[in-house]
């Protein structure tokens, strides 16, 4: 029997944006169970209690999003007894690598230049577009894991805010859970304690001054936009989500009432 367990936001040192995912209303009336689906930021830094608490929660299975360049960066997740780790990475390496060089280590012209007059959030709308639009196989994947045999489980990137974020919305849109929901458990990863610390070469005041964080702030953000332009590009390329997830996702009606009854109260 999965374990229930409080919603109560435990404290995790090395280990940003965790959190339960249970709760959130469907529209038939139900609730997504506490304990079976989480989500968070890498678990690269977990501090040995970070572990154990993690270790607790009984997980069978941690998706991890990140590509071969974050693990690079981050290094790998910390090992879970008795749970299985699946990497999907959902964007590629090479993929705005050039990009991301330039946040960590670019001046103020050179940040201007590629983030400012609305160009980080125009970009951030873009890849949320693309990750939808292109990743249906991994995505698929995953509904098909939970819905088999992946409860309970744990999704994350680097951050837990972008690629773990979709991936946790498509999940609630094959749970049913409103729209409004999920789009209000998406933007909990604003939350102060929550966001992915900025890294930037040289750490002087220079590095962190109020222009270049406010230049950074849609890479960093969660924003209500981003996750809504995903949710226009499921209607926009298949019609609905029922189509997207039978014939986008290959989640069977079958095995769509399988997840359901794995992840609902």
């Amino acid at each position: 029997m999965t374990q229930q367990i409080p919603s109560t936001e435990p404290e995790l040192s090395g280990v940003r944006n965790f959190r339960d995912v249970g709760g959130l209303p469907t529209t038939d009336g139900r609730r997504v169970r506490y304990g079976v689906l989480f989500r968070s930021g890498h678990l690269a830094h977990a501090t040995t209690e970070d572990t154990a608490f993690l270790s607790s929660l009984g997980l069978h299975t941690v998706f991890d999003f990140r590509n071969a360049a974050d693990q690079k960066l981050e290094g790998p997740d910390v090992e879970l007894p008795g749970t299985r780790n699946v990497n999907l990475p959902l964007s590629d390496p090479a993929e705005g690598a050039g990009f991301w060089k330039l946040v960590r280590d670019g001046d103020i012209e050179q940040l201007r230049a590629i983030l400012g007059d609305g160009k980080g959030a125009t970009r951030m709308v873009r890849s949320y577009r693309a990750i939808v639009r292109e990743r249906t196989e991994e995505h698929g994947r995953v509904l098909r894991s939970l819905a088999e045999d992946s409860v309970p489980a744990l999704m994350h990137c680097a951050a837990g805010k972008d690629r773990a974020g979709l991936s946790i919305a498509v999940t609630l849109l094959a749970l049913g859970v409103e729209r409004e929901a999920i789009v209000t458990d998406y933007l909990e990863s604003n939350a102060t304690h929550r966001r992915y610390r900025v890294r930037r070469s040289g750490g002087g005041e220079l590095a962190y001054s109020p222009e270049v964080m406010e230049l950074l702030s849609p890479l960093f953000d969660a924003r209500a936009e981003y996750l809504t332009a995903a949710l226009e590009t499921i209607d926009e390329i298949w019609g609905d989500v029922d189509t997207y997830l039978e014939r986008g996702l290959g989640l069977t009606p079958e095995l769509r009432d399988r997840l359901r009854e794995r992840l609902l109260d």
